[in-house]
This record gives structure tokens, C-alpha cells and sequence, in this order.
């Protein structure tokens, strides 16, 4: 499995980055247009087939990988009359054990033996909010 991960600019928090996305959904559903989302980069991804076998786009926020979305779709589409790919990623962002990144441009294939688990798949993470199971997480007691 493989997957992408992107810098997510211009924005500070997770809370940030879902109220964002909310806020983008309703408003094409008030255009009468199909509500997901998508997220347009300039290239596409070559090994496409891999990438719709279980990938998703990793979100890193604040120089720290913080979430993820599954990958549904890469579509082709212009922006400006310029071919672009129009990354289609489900509704639900999960939160992933964040981990430093360095700043780079465009996207990046992130491994999925790379790739850092999900805060609500660790063991006695159940119920306790995300800041909470991300300190238990990086002190070892989760």
C-alpha cells in the first residue's frame, strides 16, 4: 500500500483544518453541487493503482504529521486552462500519531511502513480525548 503526504498550508490545527473542510462541503452543497472533497496539485501521481488500494493523504500541519484522509479518486481537471489532479478524499479525517516532517514542496509517496498509526487504534486510547492519547502516546504509556 502507498500513500501521499502533503503540507497543509495556511493552516494551524486539526480542529482548523475540519472546520475548514465543513465549511467547503456546505457550501457546494448550497451550489448544488456534489459534496466532497477535493484537494487540486498541479501533478499526478504516477502510481495511481497503489495509491487506490487502501492509501490516503496525510495532512502535515505545523511541521508535524496530524492527519489522514483515505484516497477515493484521482481525477484529471484543469484549473486556469492548466491540466491539474484533482485528489478526491473521504469526509472523515482521522488523526494520526503526529511525528515531525521538514517543509517541502508539492507531495511526497509516504510509504505505508512509514506511515504513523492512527491515535484511535492505540491500546487503551479509547475515550480519551486526542491531545490527551497523543502526550500518554510520546511519554510511552499508551
Amino acid at each position: 500500500m502507498l500513500h501521499l503526504i502533503k503540507l497543509c498550508v495556511g493552516v494551524d490545527s486539526l480542529e482548523e483544518l475540519a472546520a475548514h473542510q465543513k465549511k467547503r462541503l456546505a457550501d457546494k452543497k448550497k451550489k448544488g453541487q456534489k459534496p466532497e472533497l477535493v484537494h487540486l496539485t498541479r501533478m499526478t501521481p504516477k502510481r495511481a493503482e497503489e495509491l487506490l488500494d487502501g492509501g490516503s493523504l496525510y495532512w502535515v500541519i505545523k511541521g508535524q504529521i496530524a492527519a489522514r484522509q483515505k484516497l477515493v479518486e484521482l481525477r484529471a481537471t484543469k484549473h486556469d486552462g492548466v491540466p491539474h489532479c484533482g485528489l478526491v478524499i473521504d469526509k472523515k479525517l482521522v488523526p494520526v500519531m503526529r511525528r515531525a516532517r521538514a517543509a517541502f514542496q508539492g507531495w511526497r509517496y509516504l510509504d505505508a511502513s512509514d506511515a504513523p498509526a492512527d491515535v484511535g487504534t492505540l491500546k487503551g486510547a479509547k475515550g480519551l480525548p486526542e491531545k490527551l492519547q497523543q502526550e500518554l502516546a510520546e511519554l510511552g504509556l499508551l
